[in-house]
């Protein structure tokens, strides 16, 4: 009952603060650039951010009908706890007339976890420049459809004002470009990629005969963030760097040292199909010793859920792993049944897990985390260097009472 409430009021509340987000958005004019689609978006920001540095403001941790508002706004939860919302409701209206940013470039995340999402958010920001290279079953629980993920956010380029960088050899893509007559730049892997190295803490990327180099472990598919953060740099005719001052939020595979001379491998901020799949398809090429993977479950996907935590194991089988730890009750009914020749261990909670691991670690294993329900908890207690546990993912208040109630 509640859950229904939520989702009938969902956006005629939003509507309130987006009354007030587009007038502060009159007041500012900035030139507005979208990245969107279903994954990897976090990271092409950060590209862009790398190489446009103060020269515009960017919506980090606000992507949503309430979060972009929000960062237009100068809003912020802090706590993620229902008492905060009468203040967010009375300081709306004093912020829209607020004194706009310096900056006159605006880079927003934006995403489409339900329908009409992308056709608020669209109709709201108006982008001049639309960047979108990813479709998969992200939130697929609220669409029917890849189809219909497309079509939401599509709406970016029917609201498009100037010039779009779509992923070219997305067909999902491809099919919504009759909706917006805007320049469009379309980037293709062939005869682009040349060469993907994966090492112990850098990726290395070989594009046009030009190599990039970072210090993260990226997967394959950021060869399109890279190329569409070369092509908006030459739209707006600023000259590129090496991408030195790239950075990453955490829970994006950042690598740590463990307990026992363990390396751990954290990306446990998202678990999609596709992001779990490039994930692993990168961890099957990180050239590591005695190589576990912890992977749990895929959250939000409907009557996706079964296939796709089948498909799951096909990935797993593909990587050649001495040991896979399962957590969670979908990879333990769907994809467990499904692997074949790999030493095994399978949970329920987050707590066993961490207790698993503490008991049977030898030394010098490298140690993979990918997937819901906590996993940075686990992880927090693995690492060598206790001040790492801030450069973890979900450390807000609100995080940390959850998974105190896990036993963690």
């Amino acid at each position: 009952m509640i859950n229904r409430l939520k989702k009938s009021l969902y956006f005629s509340i939003a509507y309130y603060f987006r009354f007030f987000a587009q007038i502060q958005l009159n007041i500012w004019k900035p030139k507005t650039i979208v990245i969107t689609g279903s994954n990897g978006k976090t990271t092409l920001l950060h590209l862009v951010e790398s190489q446009l540095g103060d020269q515009a403001k960017y919506s980090h941790h606000a992507n949503s009908a309430y979060g972009i508002p929000f960062d237009i706004l100068g809003l912020q939860r802090k706590t993620l706890n229902l008492f905060e919302w009468p203040y967010l409701f009375l300081m709306a209206p004093f912020s829209a007339f607020k004194s706009p940013p310096k900056q006159k470039i605006y880079i927003v995340e934006a995403d489409c976890d339900r329908p009409k999402e992308g056709q608020f958010l669209g109709s709201l920001l108006k982008p001049e420049v639309t960047i979108w290279l990813s479709v998969s079953k992200t939130h697929s629980i609220n669409f029917k459809s890849l189809d219909d993920i497309a079509f939401e956010f599509g709406f970016f380029l029917k609201y498009c004002q100037d010039y779009a960088i779509i992923n070219g050899d997305n067909y999902l893509i491809t099919k919504q470009l009759p909706r917006t007559r805007v320049t469009t730049e379309k980037i293709s892997k062939k005869n682009n990629l040349q060469e993907y190295r994966v090492l112990q803490n850098a990726t290395e990327f070989i594009i046009n005969n030009k190599e990039y180099s970072f210090k993260f472990l990226l997967p394959e598919d950021t060869f399109y963030s890279i190329k569409a953060t070369n092509g908006l740099l030459n739209y707006l005719k600023i000259p590129a760097n090496n991408f030195s001052n790239f950075t990453l939020p955490p829970g994006r595979s950042s690598v740590f040292s463990g307990i026992k001379n363990t390396t751990i491998i954290d990306s446990s901020y998202n678990a999609t199909p596709a992001s779990m799949e490039a994930a692993i398809d990168m961890y099957k090429l990180y050239p590591g010793k005695n190589k576990w993977a912890i992977i749990s479950d895929m959250v939000e996907l409907g009557e996706e859920e079964e296939i796709e935590h089948k498909n799951l194991a096909k990935l797993i089988n593909d990587c050649a792993l001495d040991k896979v730890i399962l957590m969670g009750p979908r990879v333990l009914k769907y994809t467990l049944p499904n692997l074949q020749g790999v030493s095994l261990e399978s949970f329920l909670t987050p707590k066993e897990v961490l207790g698993y691991l503490e008991n049977n670690i030898r030394g010098g294993e490298t140690i993979f985390f990918k997937g819901a329900r906590f996993l940075e908890g686990v992880i927090e207690h693995l690492l060598k260097n206790k001040e790492d546990i801030n450069k973890l993912c979900r450390r807000e208040a609100a995080w940390e009472k959850r998974r105190q109630q896990w036993g963690l």
